[in-house]
């Protein structure tokens, strides 16, 4: 599950990027998906919008198990 989730967030991780940010896989469990948002993405007062439309988004259309992705 951890590498169909890692492949998901690689496939989002260059548009990050190129923003100055990044995502960081942390931890799965029962559905959940913890990511730390990073460099100019932590800070950014769009990040909710990043982490549920982009993040959360792309990670579901890769692994439909996953209910929810959160930022910690």
């Amino acid at each position: 599950m951890r590498e169909r989730i890692e492949a998901a967030i690689n496939k989002i991780r260059p548009i990050l990027q190129r923003d100055g940010g990044d995502v960081e896989l942390v931890d799965y469990a029962e559905g959940v998906v913890k990511v730390r948002l990073k460099g100019a993405c932590g800070s950014c007062p769009m990040s909710l919008m990043t982490l549920k439309m982009g993040v959360e988004k792309a990670i579901k259309e890769e692994v439909p198990e996953v209910k929810e992705v959160i930022s910690v």
